[in-house]
């Protein structure tokens, strides 16, 4: 069973190592060469410790003290990072990731009405399951393609 906890800054490597491998298989494979260059360089341990710093919320899920699973929010409006390792996929476990980093982002306060989402182009069925629909036309920025999608409450 996945245990979530707040995450830290000292997790920036685990989380680091489990967004570039799932960025690899599922998403970078789809842009340009710049595109992969900037996603993974976005994943670095460094890039995510700078994420701590600027106040991103993260989430984590561990199974035997393994990081498996990441939830990251910005800006208590914002789905910056979603992803599960392979082995838990269909388990639900990104949907109970979800409504916790959902969660924290209400409890702020801080939330103007709406969460919003650059959706890589796999995931986007999981998102409107979730009740995100698309916000203008698929976009493509220095190789990397996304869906804007938003959720209003």
């Amino acid at each position: 069973m996945m245990e979530i906890r707040p995450g830290r800054k000292s997790d920036s490597e685990s989380i680091s190592i489990l967004l570039t491998s799932l960025a690899v298989k599922y998403i970078a494979k789809s842009f340009s060469e710049e595109g992969r260059t900037n996603l993974l360089n976005s994943m670095t341990p460094e890039a995510i410790e700078g994420f701590f710093d600027d106040g991103f919320r993260y989430h984590v899920g561990e199974i035997d003290g393994e990081i498996v699973g990441v939830v990251g929010t910005r800006d208590d409006s914002h789905l910056f990072h979603l992803f599960v390792d392979d082995r838990y996929q269909g388990k639900g476990y990104s949907s109970r990731l979800w409504a916790i980093g959902r969660e924290a982002c209400l409890k702020s306060g801080n939330n103007p009405g709406y969460f919003t989402v650059n959706s890589s182009l796999n995931a986007q069925h999981v998102y409107e399951r979730w009740g995100f629909e698309r916000d203008g036309s698929l976009r493509e920025g220095g190789g990397v393609k996304d869906q804007p999608m938003r959720m209003k409450l």
